[in-house]
This record gives structure tokens, C-alpha cells and sequence, in this order.
């Protein structure tokens, strides 16, 4: 159950979306709000969600956060996260983004899962999605927390739409059947040095076990994941920092590269 009140929620949703559309940092909400629950966590993201969909922002897929085993252990919790993608995060393939729109923005390379049918949990499988899915293809995400220096609790994360900010998808698009997503490798470039090398498995041992998670924590609220959505699983490489100037290049096995530049 929740402990915030509806105004609560309402106030801590405007706190936080403001500092994500004006670009500063705010100190984690947990500090103020000692005893508010992961219930009221989410209630505050999808305050945010209907307030970017009032003013007439799309809704234009999800994402999954501290989705390997290693980083749940350094958080010290037992599931993931989830975020909502809104249209103006999406970047094109070798596109600009601003470094000026983001506080401390860092990058991760993920899968993206785009979906050809409905997936409800509770009781969703890997098993489930993987018949769901329609292609599976590259993108990487810009995390960028609002808190400063990157200092939150689960519950302050899931808050903030759990640090989401911009994402680009590329690369070719597969269908699973054509990859073995386990030992998918993928290498990060930034300015021409190989900073991260990963394997699909880094992301709850298959990548289709993030989107089955998702279908089952949505399925808590009443919610599911329609068809045709736009899934990124989380991420394969460790976060990486990036500066103005920074150009970067993923490279997939088997679905090409994903690239940009913070301007």
C-alpha cells in the first residue's frame, strides 16, 4: 500500500519532471519522504507519464533498469525497474544529442524487444515473450538521473522514471529466431576506444527474462504490454559517462551498429 498522500504524489511527480525538463539536480526524495513505499514510487512515475501525455507527449515504449544480477546485488533489491519512453527521447540512428538538456548523462548499450502481441502478466515466461516478440534489434539509452551525482535508492529511481532521459535505436532489426541472444557480444566505442564488451547474458541471464519481468511487475497495476511496443531490456555493458564533444559506436553481433555524438 501506498503512504503518500494524492497530493503528495502529484507534488514529488512535478518536483521531479521539472528538474528533468530544466536540466539540475534535486537530492533524492526518500530523504523528505522516509516512509514512502515502492507502491508510491510508481504511482509518482505514472503521475509523470500522464502529465507528459497531457501535454500532448506520446508514449513510445518502456525500458527496463538494474537489470543484472551484479548491480540488483549492489542495490541491495530483488527486481528490476521499469521506465516509460516518451517520443522526444527518441534520437536518430548516428544522430546529435544536447548535452545541455541532461544534467550527467551516461550511456548503455541494450536490445530493444518490439512486441507483435499482447504479454499480461502475472506468470509471464521467457518462453511467452519470445513467442510475442516480433524483432529484436540495437539501441542504447542515455541514462541521466536527476539526483545529484548520482546518489538514489531504489525507491527515489523508480520515482524519476528510473533515470531515463534519451534513447537510439538502429542497427538491423532480427527476429529471435535468428539470434542466440544469450552470447549476442556487443562492444562500445567512445571517440574510437573500446571502453565496455558484453554479452546478452549479462541481462537476468536472457535478455527475454527482462521483458517477462516487465509484463509481470506491469501486471501488479493492471497493466500489460499492448502489441507493436518498443521494449529496451536493460543494459549489457556497465554505464558509461559521456562529455560534450563525445562521439560513440556500438557495435552488434549479427545487427550492425548503433551510434551518435553529444553536442
Amino acid at each position: 500500500m501506498g503512504e503518500l498522500t494524492k497530493q503528495e504524489v502529484s507534488q514529488l511527480a512535478e518536483h521531479l519532471e521539472k528538474a528533468e525538463l530544466e536540466a539540475y539536480e534535486v537530492t533524492k526524495i526518500t530523504n523528505d519522504f522516509p516512509h514512502m513505499t515502492y507502491e508510491d514510487a510508481f504511482d509518482i512515475q505514472w503521475e509523470i507519464r500522464r502529465r507528459k501525455q497531457e501535454r500532448g507527449n506520446k508514449i513510445v515504449g518502456m525500458k527496463m533498469g538494474l537489470t543484472s544480477w551484479a548491480k540488483m546485488a549492489q542495490m541491495g533489491v530483488e527486481v528490476p525497474c521499469y521506465g516509460f519512453l516518451a517520443d522526444y527521447f527518441a534520437i536518430p540512428d548516428g544522430g546529435e544529442i544536447k548535452h545541455d538538456e541532461l544534467i550527467h548523462p551516461k550511456i548503455e548499450a541494450e536490445l530493444a524487444f518490439v512486441t507483435k502481441a499482447p504479454l499480461k502478466g502475472p506468470g509471464i515466461h521467457i518462453g511467452d515473450v519470445l513467442r510475442a516478440t516480433d524483432f529484436v534489434m540495437p539501441a542504447v539509452e542515455v541514462i541521466d538521473s536527476r539526483y545529484k551525482d548520482f546518489k538514489f535508492d531504489l525507491k527515489s529511481v523508480i520515482a524519476d522514471n528510473s533515470s531515463s532521459s534519451r534513447f537510439i535505436a538502429g542497427g538491423n532489426a532480427k527476429p529471435v529466431s535468428e539470434l542466440d541472444l544469450k552470447t549476442l557480444g556487443v562492444v562500445m566505442e567512445v571517440n574510437g576506444e573500446v571502453v565496455q564488451l558484453g554479452a546478452g547474458a549479462a541481462v537476468l541471464g536472457h535478455p527475454a527474462s527482462s521483458v517477462a519481468m516487465l509484463a509481470n511487475m506491469l501486471g501488479e497495476r493492471g497493466e500489460e504490454i499492448p502489441a507493436g511496443t518498443f521494449i529496451m531490456i536493460g543494459a549489457i555493458t556497465a554505464a558509461v559517462q559521456v562529455n560534450k564533444g563525445d562521439s560513440f559506436v556500438v557495435r552488434y553481433q549479427d545487427l550492425g551498429t548503433v551510434s551518435g555524438k553529444f553536442v
